[in-house]
């Protein structure tokens, strides 16, 4: 699929597939040769509006007529505009911009810490984590996310970060002590295999830090920005709202964007000196990043999110029944949803990848399947259908 090249000169830090795409549009991929592939995988999970979205297109070439960079250093309207947005449609009062994910946790680990800094416990530096969690790979991120296959060969593990198992509450009570600062969650675990938390879970960990006084942050890189249905995975439960969230991924629609939210309690230690970025926030990322919102945030758009999804979540039930010996289940929320395998996931990915569709592997023997949110139903059809093909081929191939 891909034509023959030279010795690639970057880093081997990827295991690549041997295809390349010279072209996107909406909910499709085309390769130079002419080969078109159906996108459920979005960059994973960050063209939430699929490739070359026209209204996206529009504000990142309107922006960029004008004002790419200028930095920090100074005021910046279009900054105050999305973060005002993003206030108004969440729990939070304070946004702080980056440029990935990984920075958006990084931002919120300091955040947390600080805040006790200020509050005169300085000492409260832990940060509880989850077994199969991922929030990127910084060495801190990788640090809380635990997975050993990622800290391999860089080192310690840095301080500061005491993992529990994902779903056992006796064992996240106990692991509170006088040095923990905050407890730190996906609402849907995304590499960790599509694993949502109950919302009873979500309703105990804000109880939990109330009772301790620390603070709840939220990874929503991935399952937020309306990939279950709302603006953000947790505001589907009543009285569980975090004190700090990373976003990342859909807000920028592919372009690099990523934000710390905050509440103003939590964000109030974050003073000039405490924390930079050189391009976080550019005008570039903020056009786009308002652009997003325009399409998200209209009427009716997550409502449609909606029922795609119990659309697809049916369907795939249904491919689940008829490969027992390769699928064993269903999971996930919104379009989010993943494909608990019997075979190996990645041998399910490349061959629907072979049947032209394209899906990401995951933690506990996962495929996700994460399309742009503008997925059609005739898409998802042909996806199915796809997904059917490339089992059955499996099936006979024995």
């Amino acid at each position: 699929m891909s034509e023959n090249a030279s010795p690639s000169t970057l880093f081997s830090a990827f295991a690549r597939a041997p295809i390349h795409f010279e072209r996107g549009e909406g909910v499709r991929l085309y390769t130079s040769s002419g080969e078109e592939f159906l996108d459920f995988a979005a960059g994973i999970a960050v063209n939430a509006l699929g490739h070359c979205h026209p209204h996206l297109v529009e504000a990142l070439q309107t922006q960029a007529q004008t004002l790419w960079h200028v930095s920090n250093l100074y005021e910046s309207p279009q900054q105050e505009s999305l973060a005002s947005r993003l206030c108004d449609n969440s729990f939070a009062d304070r946004v702080f911009f980056t440029n990935s994910g990984t920075e958006s946790m990084e931002c919120a680990f300091k955040t947390a810490r600080r805040w006790h800094h200020d509050n005169g416990a300085p000492e409260r530096v832990d940060i509880i984590t989850f077994e199969g969690a991922f929030h990127g790979r910084s060495l801190a991120a990788i640090s809380a996310g635990g997975n050993e296959k990622y800290m391999m060969g860089f080192g310690p593990k840095v301080a500061g970060f005491n993992q529990v198992d994902f779903d056992d509450y006796d064992q996240l009570k106990a692991a509170i002590t006088d040095t923990t600062a905050a407890i730190l969650i996906e609402p849907v675990q995304g590499e960790g295999g599509i694993r949502p938390v109950s919302h009873q879970r979500l309703r105990e960990l804000r109880e939990l830090c109330e009772e301790h006084g620390i603070l709840l942050i939220y990874d929503e890189i991935q399952c937020g920005i309306g990939r279950t249905g709302k603006l953000f995975a947790h505001q589907w439960v009543d009285g569980a709202e975090p004190d700090i969230m990373g976003i990342a991924k859909g807000i920028g629609g592919g372009f690099p964007v990523g934000a710390c939210l905050a509440t103003e309690k939590a964000a109030s230690g974050m003073q000039p000196g405490t924390h930079g970025t050189t391009y976080g926030g550019n005008p570039l990322a903020m056009a786009v990043g308002n652009a997003v919102l325009d399409v998200v945030l209209e009427d009716g758009f997550l409502d449609q999110v909606m029922e795609k999804a119990i659309f697809l979540k049916q369907r795939l039930a249904e491919l689940a029944d008829s490969y027992p010996d390769i699928i064993e289940g269903v999971r996930g929320d919104g379009l989010m949803q993943g494909l608990k395998c019997k075979a190996v996931n990645t041998e399910v990915v490349a061959a629907f990848r072979d049947h032209h569709l394209l899906s990401v592997p995951a933690g506990d023997n996962v495929v996700r399947l994460i399309p742009p949110l503008t997925v059609g139903e005739d898409d998802m059809r042909e996806a199915v259908e796809k997904m059917d093909a490339a089992l059955m081929s499996m099936q006979n191939a024995g």
